[in-house]
């Protein structure tokens, strides 16, 4: 399964288809903020050709820092194009501490992202150990670690539990750090566990109906992150949990009937159904329910203005549908 929301994938991954520090921070609109720093990075971006750290390593190139794209596949066609761009594209493997350790040298920042879907949560805090490792023995200075929203909240869901051990343990190093942590990514829908059922009409997950559901976009996160990357002394020692918008799924659905001209109806999973499917999203989707994510948006938004933050109307209205809704017909 690809990660997807909140740095992780959020609707049941089979019904349809079987993420003591110094406290010399600046306040939010310090003049470190009000813009790129003036000296060009370099930095290393693990998961170079994954959705997080492909978007950051674009957004970096943009601004004008040396990108060192670390990849599994260096000759594969995400970073082929990314070297195109101007990234320099290394390989290495968060399984190898060697090869992430000779990646990581000689970089001012580097950004670590790990996915609990392909091995599990447990690989999933290995693989995050194991890179850390290879970027401290490096000599890094800063670390920018991608986690999920919420993580250090005891939540008791396997895949948010696995970030909470990996930033535990970036803690213990002592390497300077910030962490960024996303909610529900928007483009789950386009995911096939999601959209499949959209030729029905339908888009389902086992969040309540009028259940608000905190949501970012892939372009926010890179963003934000960025910031991150490129301001060091503002970001450091914090963890920033990050959304811009609340819609509940009913909302969710409307709105895509709206946008996309056919009629889209919401349905709940049942958590017993997905429960036989996943116990890991069974315990996500019961957490969404009874507590959810916390970011305070109004204040995320007012701080970090320079971030180009998207309604969830707004993002959808960017979105080319047609890929995976039905031919246009009256909601």
């Amino acid at each position: 399964m690809a990660q997807r929301a909140g740095g992780y994938a959020l609707a049941s991954p089979s019904l349809s288809e079987t993420a003591a520090h110094r406290k010399k921070s600046l306040m939010p609109h310090s003049k470190e903020l009000a813009g790129r720093s003036s000296e060009p990075k370099r930095v290393l971006v693990t998961g170079a050709t994954g959705q997080q750290g492909g978007g950051l390593a674009r957004i970096l190139l943009q601004r004008g820092h040396h990108v060192r794209a670390m990849s599994r596949k260096p000759d594969g066609p995400a970073a082929i194009e990314l070297r195109k761009l101007g990234a320099e594209v290394v390989t290495g493997d968060l399984g190898d501490r060697a090869s992430v350790e000779r990646a990581a040298k000689g970089v001012d920042v580097a950004y670590l992202v790990a996915t609990p879907y392909e091995q599990g949560p447990e690989a999933e805090v290995r693989f995050g150990r194991t890179g850390l490792d290879g970027i401290h023995a490096a000599g890094v200075p800063y670390l920018v670690y991608s986690s999920v929203s919420d993580a250090d909240r005891k939540t008791g869901i396997p895949h948010f539990d696995s970030k909470a051990k990996i930033e535990e343990y970036l803690k213990s190093l002592g390497t300077e750090h910030s962490i960024v942590a996303p909610v529900f990514f928007n483009e789950n829908l386009f995911a096939p566990w999601v959209s499949a059922g959209f030729a029905l009409g339908v888009l389902a997950t086992g969040v309540f109906p009028d259940r608000r559901l905190q949501v970012i976009s892939l372009p926010e996160i890179a963003e934000f992150t960025a910031l991150a990357v490129e301001q060091p002394r503002s970001f450091r020692g914090k963890r920033i949990n990050i959304a811009s918008d609340e819609p509940t799924p009913n909302e969710i659905a409307r709105q895509l009937s709206e946008v996309a001209g056919t009629k889209v109806a919401y349905q709940a999973i049942p958590l017993d159904q997905v429960r036989k499917q996943s116990e890991d999203f069974a315990k996500m989707y019961d957490w969404f329910n009874r507590v959810g994510y916390s970011v305070d948006i109004p204040k995320l938004k007012h701080d970090y203005p320079q971030v180009r933050w998207r309604s969830f109307r707004e993002w959808s209205r960017m979105q080319d549908w047609s890929r995976v809704l039905p031919a246009s017909t009256k909601p």
